[in-house]
């Protein structure tokens, strides 16, 4: 059975129920994870950066440093406020409540983040980010993936269906593998779209 996509009306009680139902302000391995995730991106900056899935805003505020514009997406507006909140010194990064994929910016980008989102997607979903990610994508834009991968039933995917879906996408699609790297918990690959 094919689990659908999961939406607002799955994250926005958990966020009522608790500010950082994940604990991104406070955990050892997430700090870790988002330290991984910036050491990973090859360009000190970035003229303009798309944030998948970027919930309270711990590692939008991050990122804001290595980008001149970030535009941060996320469909629960409860997690939104919260990052506006938290990023509010920082006036280079934009946000916006967004149901990826079936919402999508107009913009284009050197650099988009999908990280810990790709497994809320049914395979449909999934497939349909793929194409409007890589529209949107610069000539000589990255794609940097960032997803767990432990067994969570209620989600529709595993981070591993997500990357290796990328993967094969990528050949047909001529995205270039620049790196990648894994441990027990979670993987990412870096993607650049053809410069010509």
């Amino acid at each position: 059975m094919t689990h659908p996509s999961l939406g607002a009306d799955f994250f926005e009680p958990l966020y009522q129920a608790a500010p950082d139902p994940w604990q991104f302000e406070t955990s050892t391995y997430e700090a870790a994870k988002y330290a991984a995730t910036l050491a990973a991106l090859p360009r000190p900056q970035y003229r303009s950066a798309l944030e998948i899935g970027g919930s309270i805003g711990v590692l939008t505020e991050r990122l804001a440093t290595r980008c001149a514009a970030l535009l941060s997406v996320d469909l629960s507006p409860t997690a939104q406020a919260q990052a506006i909140a938290r990023c509010q010194h920082l006036p280079q990064v934009g946000f916006d409540i967004m149901n990826v994929p079936h919402d999508y910016p107009a913009a284009r980008f050197d650099l988009i983040l999908l990280s810990e989102v790709g497994y809320y997607w049914c395979w449909d979903d999934l497939r349909l980010a793929q194409q409007k990610i890589y529209a949107s994508l610069e000539p000589g834009g990255q794609l940097l993936l960032v997803h767990w991968l432990h067994d969570a039933p209620s989600y529709p995917l595993r981070g591993d269906d997500v990357h290796n879906a990328f993967s094969e996408f990528a050949v047909a699609s001529q995205l270039t593998h620049l790196s990648g790297s894994r441990n027990t918990d979670y993987r990412l690959d870096l993607y650049e779209r053809p410069s010509g």
